[in-house]
């Protein structure tokens, strides 16, 4: 059976990264299986976990009044889901629900914080990896408002 470590070592999060590094980022992790229906986190909650996904599909989402939930982006193998948990105030700035069966590895943020902070070097090359999440996320977002806001005004 694989360690954390070496299924960290295949995501494109942390392939490449020193093997010291995924050591300390796997003793903050452990698997996971969740069922359909699901909400892993909702928006506003408190942000103390992200996920490795492994296998599955979760639907990124945010409320519109008007819309009901509107997915942003939809997330599936290899991908990673949850930024907040690196920044203050630390909360969600979306929901996630589980679409489809989905095995992750699960991170309490608050322990990766904190060996971060005793190692600037791990600290760099996680923020630098974790900052092509934030993009494609914002791209995701911005992609969605086009969808619903880009619509011709009716004459």
């Amino acid at each position: 059976m694989k360690s954390i470590a070496d299924l960290l070592g295949s995501f494109p999060l942390t392939e490449g990264m020193a093997q010291d590094h995924l050591e300390l980022i796997a003793g903050c992790g452990k698997n996971q299986v969740y069922q359909p229906g699901v909400y892993l986190f909702r928006e506003g909650a408190e942000a103390n976990t992200f996920w490795a996904l492994r296998s599955g599909k979760i639907a990124l989402e945010v409320h519109s009044p008007h819309r009901g939930s509107l997915v942003v982006e939809t997330l599936t193998a290899g991908d990673v889901l949850g930024w907040s948990w690196i920044f203050p105030p630390y909360r969600y700035m979306f929901d996630a629900r589980v679409l489809d069966q989905t095995r992750a590895i699960a991170f309490d943020g608050a322990c990766l914080r904190g060996k971060v902070e005793g190692d600037s070097e791990l600290g760099y090359q996680l923020m630098r990896r974790m900052a092509s999440v934030f993009s494609r996320r914002l791209a995701a977002a911005r992609y969605q408002l086009l969808d619903l806001y880009g619509q011709p005004a009716e004459s």
